[in-house]
């Protein structure tokens, strides 16, 4: 348990909690959370869905007809003949680890913006993956990494 360390995205609500404390005008987006309420059109479809009985983990491969609105979305705006079988999104920690093993293996080296879940952080150590993590500061338009 002590290799899991902290979400790294919470020092930054703390952060931000801080300078809103001093009289700074905050937008809070650091943890996936706005201060603002969600839109009632999307609270209504919320509730319609769980009305519906989407009340549980989709298909592994994605929702057939979001992959649809996807592959069609691709041919329509980036021409691209893109067949739905090939849309999809096993959600982050599975890709995070099919991208490590797939692209070097035991031992490779993966890239993964900050703040990230600590999680992600425990399945480099297991892949004995040395992790490049890029930040990008509000002061700086690019990313940078760390370590160097």
């Amino acid at each position: 348990m002590n290799d899991l360390g902290t979400e790294s995205a919470f020092e930054v609500l703390a952060k931000a909690r801080a300078l809103e404390a001093q009289g700074r005008d905050i937008i809070h987006l650091e943890i996936g959370e706005p201060d603002f309420d969600t839109p009632r059109h999307i609270v209504e479809a919320g509730m319609q869905a769980i009305s519906d009985g989407f009340t549980h983990y989709g298909p592994t491969a994605g929702l057939p007809d979001l992959r649809e609105a996807i592959a069609r979305n691709s041919r329509e705006v980036r021409g691209n003949d893109t067949d739905p079988a090939n849309v999809g999104d096993p959600g982050r920690q599975t890709d995070h680890v099919l991208r490590a093993v797939g692209l070097g293996g035991t031992g490779c080296r993966s890239h993964i913006p900050e703040p990230r879940l600590p999680h992600l952080r425990v399945h480099d150590q297991v892949l004995r993956c040395r992790c490049n993590c890029l930040r990008k500061r509000a002061t700086t338009p690019t990313w940078t990494r760390y370590p160097a």
